[in-house]
């Protein structure tokens, strides 16, 4: 048992550089409002692929929590980084995973370690709930746009570049649409992961 948390340890941390790929957009204020829905469709499907594979792994509820738990940790240490670097403390926006993990792990104690129903009631959590506790977390941080321009990131190519009236344009991402979208798209991919760890 000890094996399998440790297992989970190092693949939470390499998924965590995949979930920050896949969900670049909030990770760094300079994109956070204008890829609010793809951010949402990304990192709930991130969250309930790794998170119901290794729950299903281990049989145990709580370990997507611990998932969640690893990759926050993990999270904090790059926003560290950024921070020591001379950028400003809002510079990176440390997404909300381990409230929606939560519910993916009380889905499967409630339903008895049911697989199925991990699946489709813990991913249709997922899918709703981290849109809206991620569209919480973005309106804390002071002012997005600022950020974005007055401190762009060195990594980021030209043609990404934020252009002042194309991120004013979306700067009301829909809560809505990225809460669907996540929704519907996490249960299918969800039982594929579940697919792919019974063979």
């Amino acid at each position: 048992r000890t094996t399998h948390y440790l297992f989970i340890v190092v693949v939470a941390v390499n998924s965590t550089l995949l979930t920050i790929n896949a969900g670049d957009y909030i990770f760094y204020t300079d994109w956070a409002w204008t890829s609010f829905v793809v951010f949402s469709i990304s990192q709930s499907t991130m969250l309930v692929v790794g998170a119901i594979y290794y729950m299903l792994f281990t049989g145990d509820p709580g370990t997507a929590t611990y998932y969640a738990t690893i990759m926050t940790i993990y999270t904090w240490v790059a926003k560290g980084a950024w921070f020591a670097l001379g950028y400003p403390y809002d510079f990176v926006v440390v997404p909300v995973w381990i409230p929606s993990a939560m519910l993916l792990d009380l889905s499967y104690w409630a339903t008895r370690r049911n697989k199925h129903a991990a699946i489709l009631i813990g991913g249709t959590l997922v899918g709703m709930s981290l849109p809206v506790f991620n569209m919480i977390n973005l309106l804390l941080v002071k002012d997005p746009l600022e950020m974005a321009f007055k401190y762009p990131r060195p990594t980021l190519p030209p043609y990404m570049t934020p252009i002042e009236p194309q991120v004013g344009k979306f700067y009301n991402s829909p809560v809505a649409l990225g809460a669907g979208a996540g929704a519907v798209l996490s249960v299918p991919i969800a039982a594929l992961g579940a697919k792919l760890n019974t063979w």
